[in-house]
């Protein structure tokens, strides 16, 4: 029998805008008794958890070539995954350098996201980590190692839809975000996990290949509302904030960086402009099974969205 492919997940610990894809992507590999080795950048209870379940845990830093470079001793494959940092760059950029010095990597899935399938060198628009995604994804072309390039759209899982609106759904019923008319078609961070899983454990197919990933339908933020009220089982409705009143609120939140804040407020302009109006059925196509439905979502994750009285006919 050939030897299991000994892989490498980074920003396993999970963390902002990643919907926690690489933690995920290392328990089903534990479950599947695959050889992974985790990096996280904290030694926290989110490393311990994966110590826990069978994973080679390391702590490092990803812009630390020498910790790179440990982390990769071994390697055969790899899932690059970093949370909204504004080091993402020199992090890609030591990434590609040290896996191409020391060679022996068959494939590396990168994962971005889907708005920069439609920038260009001279975009200006989009968000300072939209921006740096880009940016990222050049250099490991111009490295020459065996990338997939794995892009989802908006994650379900994003705080847009989760913990900046949970309080008014519980409370007033209400889904209050700046998008306007815009249509949207956010993915679930589980659903990414599942490609990134399939790509990882057959990457000969999709070397070179950019996967767009989306919800199964793209919809107002009407159709997005009705969903939360079938999967909650009350009414919720839509609330078209003012985009200046929205970013005042997010700016004054106290526990969200300036880099993210940022990229969160671009990111909700980019729905009013009608930027994520993008369907694909790429999850599906390569999984075998549709991506979950916002309703799906919402139902597996109601207790972020319940008030103090608790579900109502929650399914």
């Amino acid at each position: 029998m050939m030897a299991k492919p000994r892989i490498l997940v980074t920003g396993a610990g999970g963390g902002a805008g990643g919907g926690g894809v690489g933690r995920m992507v290392v328990e089903t590999l534990c479950r599947q008794g695959v050889p992974v080795r985790a990096m996280v950048h904290h030694d926290d209870e989110r490393a311990g958890h994966l110590r826990s379940i069978g994973a080679d845990v390391v702590v490092g830093d990803l812009t630390r070539p020498d910790h790179v470079a440990e982390a990769l001793d071994g390697i055969t494959r790899m899932f690059f995954s970093l949370s909204v940092s504004s080091s993402y760059l020199e992090a890609t950029a030591t990434v590609a350098t040290v896996a191409r010095a020391r060679g022996g990597l068959e494939a590396l899935v990168n994962i971005s996201q889907m708005t920069v399938s439609q920038m260009t060198a001279v975009s200006t628009e989009e968000s300072s980590q939209q921006r740096l995604h880009w940016l990222s994804e050049q250099v490991l072309e111009w490295s020459g190692l065996p990338v997939v390039y794995v892009r989802p759209t908006a994650f379900l899982d994003n705080v847009l839809f989760t913990s900046l609106v949970a309080r008014p759904v519980a409370q007033s019923g209400t889904l209050p975000l700046p998008f306007g008319e815009g249509r949207t078609s956010p993915v679930a961070a589980a659903d990414v996990a599942r490609v990134v899983l399939a790509v990882l454990d057959d990457p000969d197919r999709y070397i070179g290949q950019v996967l767009e990933l989306t919800g199964p339908r793209s919809q107002d933020m009407n159709g997005i509302a009705a969903e939360y009220s079938r999967a909650l089982g009350k009414p919720v409705t839509y609330v078209d904030v003012p985009p200046d009143v929205w970013a005042q609120r997010l700016a004054a939140h106290p526990e969200l960086p300036p880099h993210v804040t940022q990229h969160l407020i671009t990111m909700a302009r980019l729905h009013r402009e009608n930027r994520y109006d993008r369907s694909t059925g790429t999850v599906e196509e390569v999984t075998g099974t549709p991506a979950q439905s916002v309703e799906r979502f919402v139902v597996e994750h109601a207790h972020l969205f319940v008030g103090p009285e608790g579900p109502r006919n929650a399914h």
